[in-house]
C-alpha cells in the first residue's frame, strides 16, 4: 500500500537529496512536485523541479506546480551554500514552463481528487500550503496530512540568531499553516541539524553511473565545499532528506504533541517558532513535534534510501 504524497519544495541541494529518496522509494507515490520560492527565486525554483525530474527520469513522473512570487519574502535565500541556480552551479538546461499550473491549484486539485489520503510534505517555506488555506479553506480538511520541516523547539536559527530559514522567510504562511484544521507533523532544526553527514558520505552514494549518482556527485561535493568555505563546518545537514524519512519511518523518531504559532511582526524573532511548554499550557495542541531520533539508524536508512535511488535509475 502506497502512501500518496505531494512535495512541496524550493530547491536546494538537500531539496534535490529528498526528491532522489522519495521519487524511488516503493511506500511513496509522488502525485506533485510544487515548487516555491525560498532557496531560489520563484522562477529557479520552477526550474530546479523540473530540472530534478529530468536528471533522474523516473518512471512515473509528477505533475509539477509552478510557483509564484511570495507578497513579503525577505531580501534573503540560500543560493551561497547551495550556488547561484541553487543546484551547485550545474546549469542544467532551461526548460519550457510557462503553461505549469500555479502550485496551489495542483495542491487543491490533487486534494480534491484523493480525498483523506494525500500528505503534503513541506521542505521549503509554506507559502503554497496558506494560499490554500486562504482561497480555498475547504481543501484543508481533505488533507490527510501535512509534514513541514522547519522551525526549532529550542536550537538557534539558522538564517537569524533566532529562526529557521523556512519560518524565517515566509512567517506569516507559517502561522496560518500551523492554525489550520489540518494534521500537522513538524521535523524541527533540532532534529535535522543534528542529523549532519561528514565527508564520508561522498563514498556512500549511489554510483556515477546512474542517473541518481550522477546527480548526486554533482550537487553533494558542492554543498561540503560550500560548508566548509562560508561556514567553517566539515558536517552538512541534509534537513529534507530527513524529513522525507520521518515520513517513510516514523519510528525512527519521538514524538510529542505540542502547542505551536509563529512570530510574524518580532524585529529581532521574525519567523521564530515559539511551543507552549509550561506547566499548565493555555494554547491547543495542533501539531505532534519530532522531539528526538535514532541518529545512527536514521543515517543508515538515509544512505540506504539514495543507494536504492541509484539501483534504480
Amino acid at each position: 500500500m502506497t502512501r500518496k504524497i505531494i512535495i512541496d519544495c524550493d530547491p536546494g541541494i538537500d531539496d534535490a537529496t529528498a526528491l532522489c529518496m522519495a521519487l524511488f522509494d516503493p511506500r511513496l507515490e509522488v502525485l506533485a512536485i510544487t515548487a516555491t520560492a525560498g532557496t531560489v527565486d520563484a522562477d529557479q525554483a520552477t526550474s530546479n523541479v523540473i530540472a530534478v525530474l529530468q536528471q533522474l527520469d523516473p518512471t512515473k513522473y509528477p505533475r509539477i506546480g509552478k510557483a509564484g512570487r511570495p507578497e513579503d519574502a525577505p531580501v534573503v535565500d540560500d543560493r551561497h551554500l547551495n550556488g547561484n541556480d541553487g543546484l551547485g552551479d550545474c546549469n542544467f538546461p532551461e526548460s519550457a514552463r510557462q503553461h505549469l499550473p500555479a502550485s496551489e491549484k495542483v495542491i487543491a486539485e490533487l486534494a480534491r481528487k484523493y480525498p483523506n489520503e494525500v500528505t503534503v510534505v513541506c521542505l521549503g517555506p509554506t507559502t503554497n500550503i496558506a494560499r490554500v488555506c486562504r482561497r480555498d479553506p475547504a481543501v484543508l480538511p481533505l488533507l490527510d496530512k501535512i509534514v513541514i520541516g522547519g522551525g526549532s523547539v529550542s536550537h538557534s536559527g539558522n538564517v537569524t540568531a533566532s529562526a529557521e530559514f523556512n519560518m524565517y522567510f515566509d512567517p506569516a504562511a507559517a502561522q496560518d499553516v500551523f492554525e489550520s484544521a489540518t494534521t500537522k507533523s513538524l521535523i524541527p532544526l533540532d532534529i535535522t541539524d543534528a542529523m549532519s553527514f561528514g565527508v564520508d558520505l561522498l563514498e556512500k552514494l549511489p554510483a556515477r553511473y546512474s542517473r541518481a549518482g550522477n546527480l548526486l556527485h554533482k550537487l553533494i561535493p558542492f554543498a561540503f565545499r560550500a560548508a566548509h568555505q562560508l561556514l567553517g563546518r566539515e558536517l552538512i545537514p541534509l534537513y529534507d532528506a530527513t524529513t522525507i524519512l520521518s515520513l517513510i519511518e516514523p519510528d525512527l523518531f519521538t514524538w510529542k504533541s505540542m502547542a505551536g504559532k509563529v512570530e510574524t511582526n518580532g524585529e529581532l524573532t521574525r519567523g521564530v517558532t515559539v511551543f507552549d511548554q509550561r506547566l499548565r499550557p493555555e494554547w491547543p495542541i495542533n501539531m505532534e513535534v519530532a522531539v528526538d531520533v535514532d541518529a545512527d539508524e536514521a543515517h543508515e536508512m538515509i544512505i540506504r534510501s539514495l543507494r536504492y535511488a541509484g539501483q534504480q535509475t
